[in-house]
């Protein structure tokens, strides 16, 4: 018999051999009858009312001579199904000429994991990306990052990996479809991540991390018969009679019939080029805030309490919210970041955004999260007077990073403040000497942002820092601004996955709207390649 046991605590110096011990006394037999451990799930309980932090662990086992055996009466125990927890997603192999081969446009999660899945599936997919392989763009970054040098196709926000690649790396997600998650992560664990990401309830990488894995997952590709070409930027498309025929790629026509669009949230010139070609773009509501600092030993201690510091709890992390009230608007963090750095980001001259990145490790002596507040399409106000209104989020986004590249000097330096100047609204001309970012200048931030923005942070902050018990407003440092959460704009598909008036074009991930992290864009456009190759085969049979 196999039987499934949750919640299963252990401490946290706890060895391999104690988890058999654990369920074999949450079993109540002896350690003799138990086999084939599986540990499914492992997170960290680390609540106030708890003694001490421990480790939760779900795991599968096998009752060797189970007959007349009585399972325990608790609700922490079940019986397993016979199929597999995570049973493997077969990907079905195109038999048959087929007219183009498909395109995928972006090497994120979502153009990455979509062009695989195409690649096996027998299709020699060609998978384009305007920026450039992992370490000519880290050399790009390294040199805006070191001299303010921008180089508008290979940047933090463009390139093989997509935005994602100089981030915290998590692959947590609110998806529910555990299976093609658990395909993902088998995929990173193919290309060098750690097993670990398979059974950690917060599992990330880091941008050390993810720099290894993406060029072996671009092998993957090229192993399966697809093909990668960088420093190539989509200008167009053509179609005839509402159906995808081909695309323009750096002056050269190339005929498809099938496209995943996955560009990512931050190409605005290809939501221009799709809105002056008719193809259906919507507004959509995204984020904008602050992204804050504070000192990881003083995170570790509102989260760990005494146990801070312990080699297996690692840098604290948190989540905090604030609930819309009649004058303010709701927030929340994203992206938290714990022992990392904040970093700038620019995908085109003249603007400036942030983001949080940090090593495996998380080793730094500072945790960043953004601190986001919601924007509705009813805020964009002229922006809406645009040629496309359908963009008019983008103008909004654009307007802000404008004026926070000018608070920040004009050479891609960020704009910061204490905590306690925003609070004032009284600004000093000093930051403190000790923060993740050097490149930083003391700025206004109430001169970045809108008003509504602001007055709801001024309220959120101090109720949502108050929950992490001993963090001082004078240790807490803000920096402007967090404009590119997500996207704000959707291109409309419909149950097919298509473009609602494009047939053969399928956009996917951050970029299309449908997606927030790097997990969600993989299981997207792992998707979109699925039915791309329903498409391809049901036209095969016809």
């Amino acid at each position: 018999m196999r039987v499934k046991i949750s919640q299963l605590p252990l401490p946290l110096d706890y060895e391999e051999k104690d988890i058999l011990n654990a369920a074999a006394a949450k079993l109540n037999c002896s350690e003799s009858l138990l086999s084939g451990l599986n540990i499914i799930r492992r997170s960290i309980d680390a609540r106030k009312r708890r003694e001490a932090p421990f480790f939760s662990i779900h795991v599968e086992i096998e009752i060797q001579d189970s007959a007349g055996f009585l399972l325990p009466d608790d609700k922490d125990i079940q019986i397993s199904p016979g199929e597999k927890i995570f049973p493997e997603i077969m990907i079905p192999k195109i038999s048959g000429k087929v007219k183009s081969r498909p395109v995928v446009i972006g090497s994120g999660p979502s153009g990455l994991m979509a062009a695989l899945t195409l690649a096996e599936a027998g299709l020699s997919p060609l998978l384009i990306e305007r920026g450039a392989p992992v370490k000519e763009r880290t050399s790009q970054v390294s040199l805006f990052w070191k001299k303010g040098e921008l180089n508008p196709e290979g940047n933090v926000l463009f390139g093989e990996g997509g935005a994602g690649l100089f981030s915290d790396g998590k692959l947590t997600t609110r998806s529910k479809d555990r299976f093609r998650v658990r395909r993902f992560l088998e995929t990173l664990v193919k290309c060098g991540a750690p097993e670990d990401i398979l059974i950690d309830s917060e599992p990330h990488l880091g941008t050390d991390i993810l720099k290894k894995i993406v060029p072996a997952f671009r092998n993957l590709i090229e192993g399966a018969g697809g093909e990668v070409r960088f420093h190539s930027r989509l200008e167009g498309i053509r179609a005839e009679s509402g159906r995808l025929c081909g695309i323009k790629v750096n002056g050269q026509d190339i005929e498809t019939e099938y496209c995943i669009l996955a560009t990512g949230h931050s190409a605005r010139d290809v939501y221009q080029m799709l809105a002056e070609s008719g193809v259906m773009v919507e507004q959509k509501s995204f984020a904008v805030g602050l992204r804050l600092e504070l000192p990881q030993e003083s995170i570790n201690r509102a989260q760990w309490g005494s146990f801070a510091g312990h080699q297996r709890l690692g840098a604290a992390g948190f989540r905090l919210t604030f609930k819309e009230d009649k004058e303010n608007r709701a927030c929340y963090t994203f992206c938290m970041c714990p022992g990392g750095t904040i970093i700038p980001c620019a995908s085109s001259s003249g603007t400036l955004t942030t983001n949080g990145m940090s090593l495996s490790a998380r080793p730094g002596g500072f945790g960043n999260a953004a601190f986001l507040v919601p924007v509705h399409p009813a805020d964009y106000g002229d922006q809406a007077e645009e040629t496309y209104p359908a963009l008019a989020g983008i103008g909004f986004q654009d307007k802000i990073e404008r004026l926070a590249y000018n608070a920040g000097g004009g050479d891609y330096s960020l704009p910061a403040a204490s905590l306690s100047s925003f609070l004032k609204n009284k600004y000093h001309v000093n930051l403190p000497e000790k923060r993740s970012w050097p490149r930083s200048r003391p700025a206004d931030l109430h001169m970045i942002l809108p008003g509504f923005v602001c007055t709801t942070l001024e309220a959120a902050i101090p109720k949502m820092l108050s929950l992490l018990k001993g963090v001082l407003h004078e240790e807490v440092l803000l920096y402007a601004a967090e404009t590119r959460s997500s996207s704000p704009v959707r291109l409309s598909r419909n149950e097919t996955g298509e473009s609602v008036n494009l047939s053969g074009l399928f956009p996917a991930g951050e970029g299309a709207g449908y997606a927030g992290g790097i997990v969600s864009s993989a299981v997207d456009g792992l998707r979109a390649a699925e039915a791309v190759i329903r498409k391809i085969r049901d036209g095969i049979k016809t």
